[in-house]
């Protein structure tokens, strides 16, 4: 791989070389490398772009690289990876998306990824979002997440997208049964006149089953942010959304919580926060001597974390 690919790889996935375990790595269209092992076997879809993971019974302490990287400017593709995951398997799935664009056409990925965990299984998943390039063609990414889920599951999910990608729209679904768990933390700062919207619908159909989201986002320039989780008690269950956003410059941001009962003994909190930096902390750092620029950067940066 040459250098742009190379430093692609390592924003989205982390990959300094060639991973160890199971990984697939797409690169504009082609496959560019792949490993199964005994316990996790990914096979290439006959019907349409993409892949199959199956993760066998009782896997432990492996992990799967699914990294896409997109160097073609006005290349755009659409592929449905699925995952599924084994009784009581407990695996970390790293993808993510990188695009670089150095020309004047659109580029663009979207993403379909089905989860299918069974009783038991434990997933985290992190998916990465990245955009580069000096060219004037968008980069835009469209991720979509089916997450389906037996008794006394756990899914983690950990969404960041921090820079360089003009538009995104992600969608995610979840359906939990009996004694589930759903953890999903998303992270996103947008500028220029970048577009984000995410969708968000995590139906808590078993007992006892949790759902926690919370979205930590930074707005600056011209963007525009829109969020809409979604929580549905369909049982008893306890779920909690929380979104917090510093808005910058002229951005706009919509925060737009729901919580839904259907159920007496669901118990479902939403809470939401907009606001610019706080003028103390800016003039502590700046007491410090930092810049208003660089004081404003290290609250940002604690802020995403």
């Amino acid at each position: 791989m040459n250098e742009i690919e190379k430093n692609l790889l390592a924003q989205v996935a982390d990959l300094h070389e060639i991973p160890i375990g199971a990984y697939n790595i797409r690169r504009d269209g082609e496959a560019a490398g792949r490993n199964s092992t005994a316990n996790i076997e990914i096979t290439s879809k006959t019907d349409k772009p993409g892949i199959d993971i199956r993760i066998k019974p009782g896997t432990k302490n492996e992990s799967v690289h699914i990294p896409v990287i997109i160097t073609q400017s006005g290349y755009g593709e659409t592929v449905y990876n699925d995952f599924f995951v084994g009784k009581d398997a407990d695996v970390l799935i790293v993808a993510g998306c990188g695009i670089h664009n150095s020309g004047c056409d659109t580029s663009q990925h979207d993403g379909i990824h089905a989860f299918y965990l069974e009783e038991g299984a434990r997933v985290r998943y992190v998916e990465k979002h990245y955009g580069e390039g000096d060219g004037t063609g968008g980069r835009i990414m469209n991720p979509t997440t089916l997450i389906y889920m037996q008794k006394n599951s756990y899914i983690e999910l950990e969404t960041v997208q921090i820079r360089g990608v003009d538009s995104t729209l992600r969608i995610t679904h979840v359906e939990a049964d009996e004694g589930c768990e759903v953890v999903i933390t998303e992270r996103l700062m947008t500028h220029g006149k970048q577009i984000a919207d995410s969708e968000m619908e995590v139906d808590l159909n078993g007992a006892d089953s949790r759902a926690r989201i919370t979205s930590r986002s930074v707005a600056q320039d011209e963007s525009v942010q829109v969020f809409r989780p979604r929580v549905v008690g369909n049982a008893k269950c306890f779920g909690h959304v929380q979104c917090d956003t510093i808005i910058m410059g002229n951005a706009k941001v919509s925060s737009v919580p729901e919580i839904a009962a259907n159920n007496v003994e669901a118990q479902l909190v939403h809470e939401a926060a907009i606001g610019r930096i706080a003028g103390d902390q800016l003039l502590k750092l700046m007491t410090l001597g930092l810049s208003k620029e660089e004081a404003e950067e290290r609250i940002i940066s604690g802020f995403l974390k």
